[in-house]
């Protein structure tokens, strides 16, 4: 009997056609529901514009409604080098600076090279070429001599490679240390008559660094000496083993020692800690000042952070490293310099730095750092620009406000057609646009007649149109640069300014900055609640639907399946009675 499911079967009537098609007729309920639900979903997302666009108005209030941004000033240099800024409090105007000496930071340094020598005395047979001495390690390679060249094999002494500059040259230079004055000679051999012959050292092809870390440069002359000592500390070796000439000592059993610097205390170990280490721990330490290795001269220096003449507290705590460096007694001192400068022929005034402020000149607001000697003017004037950006963007965000409310809220007709939009059923949302030109153009109280409202910076609707534009620059200009505080009044007047009415009705639209709780929220969520009671409206007839289906299937299956009884039934009764029989009865 499956077979009578099928439509029309035995009935030749396709009631399963027929079944869709009441059942779509009896939905039509149903999809003026759907229908309502995308007129919602399109209200909400309509609504989420309002929402984004009052978003980016508020923002560009903000960047407005900041101290000081009616108030800014630039400032500008007649000449190149120098650098100035003004502030808010500075007031417009010129000066002419005189500069005369710049400031710079005092610096202490080692009295005398804080190596060893690399050599006792004039012997160099056992001086290792792999461990030199020399503030720079040597590398093996060759160089070059009268054109000869000298291979550096590291595992060989320095007295080796003496006898194969000779050997190299054809006996013709010599080479020999001197402990006195920590340098290399070469020189030509004594001959009768004397070789004049200046000696030429280096060659592109050289591949060792021998000639550079000895200080060795051609001179035109018959002999080469070092310009400079030789051995330095190795700042990459502990304490202990750093070749210094005056070795730390003083420290506890485990190696440790301090010592302050401006009152700074830092520690180190002789065991553990390096040249570099502590250097790098003193740049760290806060004490007001850069410590600095330099392996040409040997010598260690420190500096101050801070430019003018300003001294410098260095004591050994426990141990003698500043004693051993040179720089306890007897060190270096260049003092720092003071900046000196004049303002408009004025006395010679003094700066501790070269960034002269109106503690030091008097100009209030005004910084000005200087680079060089000489004299330039200073400018101070209204920053017109950087308010008419801020302005020109709240006027757009405005704009796209007023824009997208129209849009989405405006009816038309044609040939008496009437088109609407998303929100034209919306009033609500409709009035917005009247309520934001309202505040906006409306005077601001207590303030001067000729400064109160937008028209009187040239700020104006453009034409007919609900948009604002800013027609009238010149006006605009000339109120930032003479009345900046009346124009901020306007606009951020506590309460009553163009600011305080906006952001009043604002919150009452989006919500405050967060969103919520305002008109807009209200009523997404009402679109949203009745959506929710829409889809269930629709489940609900959908369920009955189903049923129907049901109930009418089954009546069409019933009837189907009494049909086929009847022929069956038919079928049967002429199986009983006879064909002639039946024919003569006629």
């Amino acid at each position: 009997m499956a077979a009578i499911q099928l439509s029309g079967l035995i009935s030749g009537f396709d009631w399963k056609t027929f079944v869709d098609t009441i059942i779509d007729l009896e939905r039509t309920p149903a999809k003026k529901l759907e229908a309502e639900i995308e007129t919602n979903l399109d209200k909400v997302d309509s609504l989420d514009g309002v929402g984004t666009m009052l978003t980016s108005l508020n923002t560009a209030i903000t960047a407005l409604n900041t101290d000081g941004v009616f108030d800014a000033r630039t400032a500008s240099t007649s000449g190149t080098g120098w650098t100035a800024t003004a502030a808010s409090t500075a007031s417009p105007g010129s000066a002419a600076f005189t500069v005369t000496q710049l400031a710079t930071a005092a610096k202490i340094t080692s009295t005398n090279d804080i190596g060893n020598n690399i050599a006792a005395g004039s012997d160099v047979s056992g001086v290792s070429l792999a461990n030199l001495g020399t503030g720079t390690a040597l590398t093996a390679g060759v160089f070059t001599v009268n054109g000869a060249r000298v291979t550096v094999d590291l595992g060989s002494s320095l007295a080796d490679l003496f006898t194969a500059i000779g050997t190299a040259t054809g006996g013709k230079v010599t080479a020999s240390y001197n402990a006195t004055d920590d340098k290399i000679t070469l020189a030509n051999t004594v001959e009768v008559p004397p070789n004049t012959t200046p000696i030429v050292l280096g060659s592109s092809t050289d591949t060792s660094n021998f000639l550079t870390i000895t200080r060795l440069a051609n001179n035109a002359g018959t002999s080469i000496t070092s310009s400079t000592k030789l051995g330095a500390v190795n700042p990459t070796a502990t304490l202990d083993n750093a070749r210094l000439k005056t070795p730390i000592s003083g420290v506890d059993g485990s190696g440790n020692g301090s010592f302050t610097i401006n009152g700074v205390a830092i520690t180190y170990n002789t065991g553990t800690d390096t040249l570099n280490s502590v250097i790098s721990r003193i740049n760290a330490a806060g004490a007001g000042v850069t410590a600095a290795f330099d392996p040409i001269t040997d010598k260690v220096s420190l500096q101050n952070t801070s430019t003018g003449d300003l001294g410098f507290s260095l004591s050994d705590t426990t141990g003698t490293f500043l004693s051993s460096l040179g720089l306890a007694s007897g060190a270096t001192l260049t003092a720092g310099l003071n900046a000196q400068f004049s303002v408009n022929g004025g006395p010679t005034i003094t700066s501790m730095n070269n960034t002269l402020t109106a503690d030091s000149h008097g100009i209030t607001g005004l910084s000005l750092t200087t680079t060089s000697l000489g004299s330039q003017t200073v400018s101070i004037a209204a920053d017109t620009t950087s308010v008419r950006t801020k302005i020109d963007a709240f006027i757009n965000s405005f704009n796209s406000v007023q824009s997208f409310i129209d849009t989405q809220s405006k009816v038309t007709s044609e040939n008496g057609k009437v088109t609407t939009s998303t929100l034209s059923d919306n009033r609500e949302i409709q009035s917005w646009g009247s309520s934001l030109r309202s505040n906006i153009f409306a005077a601001v109280p207590g303030l001067s007649s000729t400064l109160s409202q937008l028209s009187h910076i040239g700020i104006d609707f453009s034409g007919t149109s609900s948009l604002l534009s800013l027609k009238e620059p010149t006006k605009l200009e000339a109120a930032l640069k003479d009345r900046p505080s009346e124009v901020s009044a306007m606009f951020r007047q506590s309460s009553t300014g163009i600011f305080a009415r906006l952001n009043t009705l604002l919150d009452s639209f989006n919500g405050g900055s967060l969103g919520t709780g305002g008109i807009l929220a209200k009523q997404k969520t009402s679109l949203t609640t009745s959506n929710t009671s829409l889809t269930n409206q629709i489940a609900d007839i959908d369920r009955r639907l189903v049923q129907r289906r049901s109930i009418l299937e089954a009546g069409f299956i019933a009837m189907e399946r009494a049909q086929s009884l009847i022929k069956s039934m038919q079928s049967q009764i002429a199986g009983i009675t006879p064909a002639s029989s039946y024919s003569s009865s006629k």
